[in-house]
């Protein structure tokens, strides 16, 4: 990534604070060309300067006072503003901690993370893992495993899992960590249909609560990713006190992301699996978690006529007038969808420095994707790998799963697109990325690519 394409977005008062600009100079220590813009009191301010430079990542600097539901909501109202496509125009996180000295360790750790172990309290695809364990949230004591040698197994697990998932972080082993089920922003309740234990946080410090027991805190160092995919509030500061804030203080979380409301819907969260864990190796954690954005508005876009640019205050209850259009009712699509991907539109934060790398080891996927430019021509090719089911869902567990389109982050902003061949597949192609809607049913016979021309823009 070159360091013109990363820009920093922080508030005055939070930049003239010596601890915070700290965390400003780290950022521009890393990425020297970064360039700042400050806001007075409200972060859609810096719109002018932002679609000026238009960057490729943005970090959003901000204190935890700052970083509330309404914060982020406005984080992603404004990057889709950028330019005149529904699309989220730059690939965002927010910076954040506990206090400042949290802020900092995330800002400067800069070694890349390679995910080669994962742990989880819901059922995750261990098959595009190359290690890792979860414990049901829907079955006592179902332990399911697969170890360096790709060998899985099942196994009776204690009926209170809170010290074997602490266990799991506190080995420090662990590379990414998945949990869903019930959650506050004070508390994880392990178990979704059964008696369990608690994760709990307290003033920037995470404990463990079992069924029966003394409570126990939960300290881990090494760098790791948190998918709360599940989970309602996760995302939620609304104090020292916030789950999110313990992760990241005291767990060793370099990048999460939150829902900031209760979740009912899911695509917003657990399609980040989707993306991330089940195409191991081709995104980022940060890019995985806006190619499933993308595939949010698009689904909104392309199956509801007029209801993209619908705006409403985050986690109020207000009506949803919405009806699916033709190729929604095809889809099977209802108003209550409408209502739910505008729910999750702008409720999951990505906290973390956008610009650091987490992914997941590289494995053979249900499909490849790859991308050639000759000059000023464009070709994506993909090629199926599992037959008539490549476009299927690799796990259905969560909601809203599976049969996402597929996503290709193009290398640099482009424009005068002329799409020579491959129009029969509906491809979406804006300034940085190009979407093909899900074919569902894979046609080994067919031949699945676009060609397109295209300038690249400054």
């Amino acid at each position: 990534m070159a360091t013109a394409d990363y820009a920093i977005v922080v508030s005055q008062a939070t930049h003239s604070d010596p601890q915070w600009k700290s965390v400003v100079d780290a950022l521009v220590e890393k990425y020297a060309d970064a360039e700042i813009h400050p806001y007075t009191d409200d972060v859609t301010e810096a719109l002018g300067t932002l679609r000026k430079q238009h960057p490729r990542k943005t970090c959003f600097v901000a204190t935890p006072t700052e970083a509330n539901r309404a914060f982020v909501a406005a984080v992603h109202t404004l990057t889709r503003t950028f330019d005149d496509d529904p699309y989220t125009d730059t690939q965002w996180g927010i910076l954040t901690g506990y206090d400042a000295a949290n802020a900092l360790r995330i800002a400067r750790h800069q070694v890349p993370l390679t995910i080669n172990n994962v742990s989880s309290g819901t059922e995750v695809a261990l098959e595009m893992c190359n290690q890792g364990v979860w414990y049901d949230e829907l079955v006592k004591h179902k332990k399911v495993s697969r170890q360096k040698d790709g060998v899985r197994q099942e196994e009776r697990g204690p009926a209170d899992t809170t010290a074997a998932l602490a266990e799991t972080l506190t080995s420090q082993s662990t590379d990414l960590f998945v949990t869903s089920g019930h959650a506050t922003e004070r508390n994880w309740q392990i178990g979704f249909s059964y008696r369990n234990g608690y994760f709990q946080s307290k003033d920037g410090l995470m404990f463990g609560k079992p069924t029966t027991g003394d409570r126990f805190e939960i300290e881990s160092t090494n760098p790791k990713v948190y998918l709360p995919i599940g989970n309602c509030l996760m995302g939620h500061i609304d104090g020292p006190d916030a789950m999110a804030l313990a992760w990241m203080n005291r767990v060793g979380v370099k990048q999460m992301i939150g829902y900031t409301v209760v979740t009912w819907y899911g695509y917003g969260g657990w399609g980040v699996l989707d993306y991330f864990v089940e195409q191991p190796g081709r995104y980022s954690m940060n890019e995985a978690f806006h190619a499933n954005h993308h595939a949010l508005i698009h689904r909104l876009d392309t199956y509801f006529d007029d209801a993209v640019d619908t705006k409403l205050v985050v986690g109020s209850r207000q009506m949803v007038r919405a009806t699916p259009n033709a190729d929604g009712r095809q889809q099977s699509l209802t108003s209550q969808d409408a209502a739910g991907l505008l729910w999750d539109r702008d409720a999951v934060a990505f906290y973390g420095d956008p610009g650091w790398s987490a992914t997941m080891a590289d494995r053979s996927k249900a499909f490849d994707q790859t991308l050639t430019i000759e000059g000023d021509t464009y070709t994506l090719t993909i090629i199926p790998n599992r037959g008539e089911k490549s476009f299927e869902p690799i796990n259905t567990n969560g909601a809203q799963r599976g049969w996402r389109p597929i996503v290709e982050l193009l290398p640099h902003r482009i424009g005068d697109v002329n799409v020579l061949s491959g129009a029969d597949i509906k491809p979406v192609i804006t300034d940085d990325f190009v979407l093909i809607p899900n074919p569902k049913r894979c046609d080994p016979g067919r031949k699945y690519e676009i060609t397109f021309t295209a300038k690249r823009l400054p």
